[in-house]
């Protein structure tokens, strides 16, 4: 879970692929950024009991990280962030 959270606040915060000369410039984490342990969040994860067959816990964490922080964003800033990633986006307040 905590995983996918770093996968999913990477992608919405300053995941791109770069084109150049008709060729994608990222081949692997060497040249794509993660976020880093100094740049991540607390994150606590809760798992609750349940009668139900156990399942991945992995992927569900990270689609809905970019709709949150792109609504805390909006809480703190009141701009609307429409388009990924969001360090090409000025963040200071409206």
């Amino acid at each position: 879970m905590e995983s996918g959270i770093v996968y999913g606040l990477t992608a919405a915060l300053m995941g791109q692929i770069t084109i150049a000369n008709g060729r994608v410039e990222q081949s692997n984490f060497h040249d794509y950024p993660v976020l880093r342990i100094n740049q991540m969040p607390v994150v606590e994860v809760h798992i609750m009991p349940s009668a139900e067959a156990p399942g991945g816990v992995g992927e569900p964490g990270t689609p809905p990280i970019a709709p949150a922080v792109m609504n805390a964003i909006f809480a703190a800033t009141g701009k609307r962030i429409r388009s990924l990633p969001v360090s090409k986006h000025d963040l200071r307040r409206a």
